[in-house]
């Protein structure tokens, strides 16, 4: 894997898409493959507990130049500690839920999910930003798509819609493992695979977004949808914004 990246300009604009939905980011490892890059290097050193790691993002964020490898090394030095993210740990019975962990000074956000059993997301993409996810428990499966193409209804008829999504890979990922998407590699849909245990996974977004979007396998039908949080800070569960939040799989 190629170890040299160009930085990540934040203060500007952390990624663009152009009109065929790919992502136009900095060269490196970050969009090499098509699938979740995982980590043979080793860190430079080693993450002990979570808070060290927010400590650790903070300083690789203090700029607006971002090494988008080094946030995965870092992300990757930390081994789950249950004890560091139990108080984050906030599960809903009928589907997966979003804890604010850190907002990262407006240039990350840090959040705990947490996956029920057989819980899972919509196919949705990351509204531009980079995404590193890090299994804490269980495992996690992982779909990845192509973007939906859009198809003309008639040759008499310029009128365009969306087609239906197809697949192009599997994965699965666990406990302590590293994954990373952003929106030139695909959509995606992860799900809890296991039907007796549940899971939970890190993950970082840079930029943060508020809004994403969604997508109806069979017609590529795109759907925008507010990200919402189940508790902030570990605080108390916030049964209100759960409520509001737009329906998903499940």
């Amino acid at each position: 894997m190629q170890a040299v990246q160009e930085p990540l300009r934040i203060g500007v604009a952390a990624v663009e898409i152009n009109n065929n939905q790919q992502l136009q980011i900095a060269k490196g490892r970050a969009n090499q493959e098509s699938h979740f890059p995982m980590f043979t290097k080793s860190p430079k050193h080693q993450v002990l507990t979570l808070q060290e790691l927010i400590g650790e993002l903070h300083q690789a964020f203090a700029t607006d130049l971002v090494d988008i490898d080094h946030v995965q090394e870092l992300m990757a030095s930390y081994k789950s500690n249950p004890a560091d993210w139990r108080r984050y740990a906030k599960f809903d019975r009928h589907r997966y839920t979003r804890n604010l962990v850190d907002a990262g000074n407006g240039k990350f956000n840090l959040i705990v999910l947490c996956w029920g059993e057989g819980h899972g997301s919509a196919i949705h993409d990351h509204a531009n930003a980079h995404c590193v996810m890090k299994v804490l428990q269980g495992e996690l499966a992982e779909v990845r798509y192509a973007w939906p193409h859009e198809k003309q209804l008639d040759a008499n008829n310029p009128t365009k819609e969306p087609a239906a999504i197809y697949e192009i890979e599997r994965n699965t990922c666990g406990q302590n493992s590293i994954c990373y998407i952003n929106d030139s590699l695909g959509l995606h849909r992860v799900e809890n695979p296991s039907t007796v245990n549940p899971a939970v996974s890190l993950h970082l977004y840079s930029p943060p977004f508020t809004t994403c979007s969604v997508f109806n396998k069979q017609t590529g039908q795109r759907t925008a949808c507010k990200v919402t949080f189940w508790s902030k800070f570990g605080e108390r569960r916030n049964r209100v914004i759960q409520e509001e939040r737009d329906p998903e799989d499940n």
